[in-house]
């Protein structure tokens, strides 16, 4: 189609390296802006229980060490994530299902019972869905030296 201005019309034609690089640039955006369970943890969780997984107890306990047992049991996998800095973060239930899977292979590794199963975004789902009104006096009644 022939266009007939007074204004010079511009090239819309990209040249294939132009298009490569498009393509390049689309790609690394859209892998950089999805975070791994990492990120979000230094995110989401470092503010409290710090970088490096240490808390401030009791107020933030240590991530470190102490919840590979606690998910051990029925109670401690849905503990971990109905306490409220889970349950009410804003990732996706599969993005928390990652990080704390991360924060139990990162920090925990050494306590995790040997027939561990990560925890999955159904999983996290149905959890997060009761509120836990107490996660001190929960933690207290079924892990008392935590």
């Amino acid at each position: 189609m022939v266009v007939f201005s007074a204004w010079p019309q511009p090239k819309t034609d990209m040249s294939t390296w132009q298009q490569i690089l498009a393509t390049t640039l689309l790609v690394v955006f859209a892998l950089s802006a999805r975070a791994d369970p990492e990120k979000n943890y230094l995110l989401h969780c470092s503010g409290c229980h710090l970088p490096n997984g240490i808390g401030d107890p009791p107020n933030a306990p240590s991530l470190r060490d102490t919840i590979g047992k606690i998910v051990a049991t029925p109670e401690g996998r849905d503990y971990i994530i109905r306490v409220p800095g889970s349950s009410q973060t804003p990732m996706s239930d599969e993005q928390l299902a990652n990080v704390l899977n991360w924060v139990l292979t990162e920090f925990n590794s050494d306590t995790l019972p040997t027939d561990f199963a990560p925890l999955n975004a159904k999983e996290v789902a149905k959890s997060r869905s009761k509120v836990l009104a107490d996660p001190q006096k929960y933690r207290a009644r079924y892990w008392p030296d935590y």
